[in-house]
């Protein structure tokens, strides 16, 4: 049910396995490693599964990943919070949906797959769009509706967009991206590629009826589609256990197989997301449901706090926070110092700091933007009168 209810001796059993073993003196630390020699590391808590075998808890990643892992998730968290600070200086206006917190899914689903591998997300999006590939400077000139913005400024924080990673958005309406996802691997089956897509979506979207009729006609045509519930326990308000008679959303699927992952440790999610992969390769699709968990609202305009406790937010912060999870691991295996992460974390706000900067020096989309983009160019498209008889225009 909701996090509330858990008690405080299970939260602490969270994170056993990632407790540190810091039995090295700090002055015999050696500098921060590159190694790509394998390190085997198991998982917060077991996968539990529905109509498949679980992968293993035991996952193989090397030094030079973990770091990447540390970095990437510690500048998407560097990077809501100035969105946030943004935001509440009129700087970035409209919705605006920030995802601290939930890190570890985008970091750890692009681990485990390439860049010819499809993604579809709903509006909460900024950090999925960073994993991609994109940069700073086109997160925060979309944000603040710029021309050196991912979508030229017209977009905004929900229309994030780069096809040529295979991001395809970023989308404002609750559920929509389902089925668009199963469509992109409707043409991944056709052009016989071996790529799959990931459709995310929330607890709260979970309920949607659009899912399940793209799920049937997936599961019918065995499409390389993972739906991904991005379980953060509370649709807007509304706490997945007043929303959902069946909040195992892994389970929802009934004849397509599923999966509970720890959305809160970014190397269960690169094993599950793996594991997903292969199998829809072969069998057709899978639900993964990443527990996770959003330290923010719901948007901006919602402080988050009139339906949760600010205990249960700051119990999660200190038990199951992706970011420090990962600097525990990095710690235990002597991979960095404590002051060489401090130092990552300083590169970091100067970076997100320049890229504010160069994003206010963009101009706005001049006014003509309005009408690009409406229609596809170079179709020989034409508009007719209402008679259908005489060509009002013959569009470019």
């Amino acid at each position: 049910m909701a996090l509330a209810n858990f008690s405080s001796s299970s939260r602490s059993n969270l994170l056993k396995p990632l407790a540190p073993v810091l039995s090295f003196a700090e002055t015999l630390r050696r500098p921060i490693s590159t190694s790509t020699d394998p390190l085997i590391i198991e998982t917060s808590v077991p996968f539990t599964f529905h109509n498949c075998e679980p992968p293993s808890r035991s996952v193989e990643t090397n030094p030079q990943e973990l770091i990447s892992f540390f970095r990437g998730m510690a500048t998407m968290r560097r990077m809501e919070i100035a969105a946030d600070s943004l935001y509440k200086a009129k700087l970035i206006r409209g919705f605006c949906h920030l995802y601290d917190g939930q890190e570890a899914v985008a970091v750890g689903m692009e681990a485990a797959i390439t860049k010819k591998d499809c993604i579809i997300t709903a509006y909460r999006d900024h950090c999925t769009f960073l994993g991609r590939g994109g940069t700073l400077l086109e997160v925060f000139a979309e944000l603040m509706g710029r021309q050196a913005g991912c979508s030229r400024g017209k977009g905004g924080s929900m229309h994030f967009y780069k096809k040529e990673a295979g991001f395809y958005g970023g989308h404002g309406i609750v559920g929509a991206q389902v089925p668009l996802g199963c469509g992109l691997a409707f043409a991944q089956k056709y052009s016989k590629d071996e790529t799959v897509t990931f459709a995310l979506y929330g607890d709260g979207a979970a309920n949607q009826g659009q899912l399940f009729e793209a799920l049937n006609i997936s599961a019918l045509w065995d499409l390389p589609v993972i739906l991904v519930c991005e379980n953060n326990h509370y649709g807007m308000g509304t706490a997945e256990w007043r929303a959902a008679k069946n909040p195992a959303y892994y389970k929802r699927g009934d004849y397509v197989p599923g999966l509970k992952v720890d959305g809160m440790d970014a190397l269960a999610v690169k094993q599950a997301c793996k594991f997903a992969k292969e199998h829809v390769l072969r069998k057709g699709p899978i639900i993964l449901e990443m527990d996770t968990y959003r330290y923010h609202g719901h948007s901006m305009s919602d402080p988050g706090s009139t339906y949760r406790t600010r205990d249960e937010i700051s119990g999660v912060r200190q038990e199951r926070d992706p970011v420090e999870r990962i600097r525990k691991v990095i710690l235990a295996h002597d991979l960095a110092t404590e002051k060489e992460l401090k130092d990552f974390e300083k590169e970091i706000r100067k970076e997100v700091d320049q890229a504010i900067a160069q994003a206010k020096e963009s101009p706005m989309p001049e006014p003509y933007e309005l009408f690009t983009n409406v229609h596809v160019k170079g179709l020989g498209t034409e508009a007719f009168g209402a008679d259908r008889k005489e060509v009002r225009a013959v569009l470019p």
